[in-house]
């Protein structure tokens, strides 16, 4: 039974499968019948009725007979298809919530409806397919002997020939998975596989499946979309931002090849504003992989039949789990299913790209390199905010806050809380695709066995999906303000000044080409800067300060978790001018040949912040570099010269980013470092982070460090990887040295931070001075 939805020609011998549960569908399915037989009268037709779900053991044995009375005899599946109209939301919702067919009206209604519009239903018929060839299928692809499980195989068969005519009439977004457990359970492949699994039982796999069962729900195609834009339109433009040029090469992608939708991670809205995404301009839907926390009250059904697969946080000891999960991925590759999730595994609390997380990845590509499909696409999203009402929530976690349990109160109260204030807008973004086939080589080939060489290949193509997120997330207002007053800690700036000290960023971010909101472009009007400073004022982080000649903006300390959340959001755009500035300082305090300290200074702080930032690979993180330097004529030649001559250099580079975009991080790296030195060679995480924040807490009232955004449960945590890299958490007879050399090697860091920090002083002042002068000048 083949997909082709053309005119259906019965000649010869032919058994309609004809699946109808009402007297409505009873009449129609009996006047095509009819037609069909005055067309062709030397057809030898028989019919045989089904209902709509599962078939009695009689209708399944008479079946049975039929499949062994002619080999040569066509089969085809027959089943009316309602147009979707007229039923009230609260009726479809129950159907949704029950798994029925939304679109199809209840049976009592069936015949009142078709006298008030006959064109609400017509009859589909599947593309036949002889007896002979569906027993050829069935034995080369499925488990089971039997006569009746030969016929139960082809009852699928003609369910789904039917579907893909449906779906071709509603639209691609309407494909659903239907028949995965029956499919799966019933096929060689996977009850081979099953056997290999110590313990695993048909009885268990099925009850995963059931777990993990999802579809499409045709009203659901229409209600979550419609749900999800009423949620975030409570606080948010209800037009999302896109780049329209990105989703034409999107959907010519898609025609070709399944796709999975990875997407960066921010807010509990990114699944709901993807779904929008997708349906506004009419693409096909993703299944979504989320965690099974979110399954909750009647939520759990509700999205199961909207497209989502809850899936178990910790499989590592149960291989069955893993074998069952790994054949659903690839059943849905097989059959052309797009998938989707976050890249980062998680939500990103701190507002940077999180390291990409492997293991649903893991599953696509061996689907792939089974030759389940030519290629699989993975579809780079960016999902940005220009704020977020979950920031507070963020700086409750970095303070050592606990993650509030999902439920239907969480649900009501996230809700609400979306329409508290204005939020801004949202952007989505489509860079090009990534392409599986161009990183792991031809289906079959060396990796399919090469386990190594495979979590290489996948971790090159993972990184190189969010490098293009990143590329393409545009920088907004928010963001840069934030930055911007962060780097005062705590001294407030006037209007004026915060437009002229943005200027140096935002002619450094339009020499880079680097995508701005419109937000962040009318930050150079005073207008424009204005309205940016208004919309993150009462404390979301920022503090209008008024009583005075003007009101001035600052960020207070207990507001600095979560400005840091919007500053992060940006770092990438800086990093490595950030990184060639710490560069410069260390090069003008070190003897020897300066431009060799210069470049080994690079390369050394890339490996520091590896666990922090992503990175061009080595050779093109030294080019980048060079392309930073390079707009400094006769660069090479001042940090040779030394001294003075750097001081100048970096006096003349502008902005100054280092100490705004990296003190934070390097100084929670300090703190750990410090905790380390009175620790015993062997410390719990846990134990490791608690003592970093009452320490950090101890010198952030010191003002031994800056800002109490260094203080984070978040970054101590990214602090411990960094020193567990460095050796610094294994027993060794060195291991103290080692431990106070690397708190040395940080503190010479900061040094450097704090002297780049007064050359960017020098330089406000003199900027202020300069204006205020042309005020002058101008009023006189």
């Amino acid at each position: 039974m083949s997909d082709d939805a053309g005119s259906v020609e019965l000649e010869g011998s032919a058994l309609v499968l004809a699946a109808v549960s009402s007297d409505a569908e009873r009449d129609l399915v009996n006047q095509w019948i009819a037609e069909q037989r005055r067309a062709r009268p030397n057809a030898d037709i028989e019919v045989l009725r089904l209902p709509r779900d599962e078939p009695p053991p009689e209708i399944v044995d008479e079946l049975v007979s039929e499949l062994d009375a002619d080999g040569s005899r066509a089969v085809v599946p027959v089943r009316v298809f309602w147009a979707a109209a007229g039923l009230p939301t609260r009726v479809k919702i129950v159907g949704l919530l029950s798994g029925r067919d939304t679109y199809r009206p209840p049976e009592m209604l069936q015949s009142r409806i078709l006298r008030r519009d006959p064109s609400r239903a017509r009859v589909l018929a599947g593309e036949p397919a002889t007896v002979d060839d569906l027993r050829q299928q069935w034995e080369e692809t499925t488990v089971g002997g039997s006569a009746r499980d030969f016929a139960r195989f082809v009852l699928r068969r003609a369910d789904l020939a039917v579907e893909r005519i449906e779906y071709r009439l509603l639209g691609p977004e309407y494909k659903s998975p239907r028949l995965i457990k029956p499919e799966l359970l019933s096929s060689n492949r996977f009850r081979e596989g099953l056997n290999k699994v110590p313990g695993a039982t048909l009885d268990a796999a099925g009850a995963i499946l059931d777990e993990l069962s999802t579809g499409w729900s045709r009203f659901s195609v229409d209600l979550i979309p419609a749900f999800s834009k009423f949620v975030y339109s409570r606080g948010f433009d209800p037009n999302l931002d896109y780049d329209y040029e990105q989703i034409d090469a999107m959907r010519t992608a898609l025609e070709t090849h399944p796709a999975v939708m990875l997407w960066s991670h921010r807010s509990n809205l990114d699944s709901a504003v993807l779904n929008v995404a997708m349906q506004e301009n009419q693409l096909p839907r993703a299944h979504l992989f989320a965690g099974i926390n979110m399954s909750f009250g009647p939520m759990g059904p509700l999205l199961r039949r909207s497209g989502f697969i809850f899936i178990r946080r910790n499989v590592g000891s149960d291989p069955t789990y893993k074998f069952v999960l790994k054949e659903y991925v690839g059943y849905l590759v097989a059959k052309r299913f797009n998938l989707s999730w976050s890249i980062e595994g998680t939500r990103s609390r701190t507002g940077k790209m999180l390291p990409p997380k492997l293991g649903l990845l893991t599953y696509v590509a061996d689907a792939y390199l089974d030759g389940r499909s030519d290629d699989i696409l993975l579809q780079p999203v960016s999902i940005s905010f220009d704020q977020l009402h979950e920031t507070a929530e963020y700086a409750a976690y970095a303070r050592g806050g606990e993650k509030a349990p999902e439920g239907m109160s969480w649900l009501y109260n996230y809700i609400k809380a979306q329409g508290e204030r204005n939020f801004g807008k949202i952007y989505v973004r489509f860079p090009e695709a990534v392409s599986m086939a161009a990183y792991l080589g031809d289906p079959h080939g060396e990796l399919a066995t090469d386990k190594s060489s495979k979590r290489l290949a996948l971790q090159k193509m993972a990184f190189e999906v969010a490098w293009r997120i990143l590329r393409v997330t545009p920088i907004n207002a928010s963001a840069l303000v934030s930055a911007l007053l962060l780097g005062t800690h705590g001294v407030a700036l006037t209007l004026e000044q915060v437009q002229h000290t943005l200027r140096d960023a935002l002619d450094y971010l339009e020499r880079k080409n680097t995508p701005l909101t419109d937000s962040a472009v009318r930050l150079r009007t005073a207008a424009g800067v204005r309205s940016a400073l208004d919309a993150l004022s009462g404390g979301h982080p920022i503090t209008r300060v008024d009583g005075g000649r003007e009101a001035v903006w600052r960020i207070a300390p207990e507001n600095e978790l979560q400005a840091a959340f919007y500053r992060n959001t940006l770092i990438h755009a800086f990093l490595e001018t950030a990184i060639a500035e710490l560069a410069l300082s260390y090069a003008a305090r070190v003897d020897g040949d300066r431009l060799d300290a210069f470049w080994s200074r690079t390369a050394w702080l890339r490996d520091l912040l590896k666990f922090e930032f992503y990175f061009a690979d080595s050779a093109a993180f030294r080019a980048n570099i060079a392309e930073e330097m390079s707009w400094q004529p006769g660069w090479e030649e001042q940090v040779a010269a030394g001294g003075s001559s750097i001081e100048q250099l970096l006096y003349d580079k502008k902005p100054l980013m280092s100490a705004p975009m990296l003190r934070p991080f390097l100084e929670a790296y300090e703190i750990v470092a410090d905790v380390l030195c009175d620790a015993p060679p062997q410390i719990e995480p846990k134990e490791l982070i608690t003592a970093a924040l009452g320490l950090g807490n101890q010198y952030a009232a010191q003002h031994r460090v800056r800002s109490n955004e260094s203080v984070s449960a978040l970054l101590f945590d990214t602090a411990r990887q960094v020193a567990a890299d460095q050796g610094l958490l294994t027993d060794a007879p060195d291991l103290g040295e080692r431990r106070h050399e690397f708190l040395d090697e940080l503190r010479g860091v900061l040094a450097d931070m704090d002297t780049i920090d007064l050359i960017a002083r020098r330089q406000f002042a003199d900027r202020e001075a300069a204006r205020l002068e042309s005020t002058a000048s101008a009023e006189g």
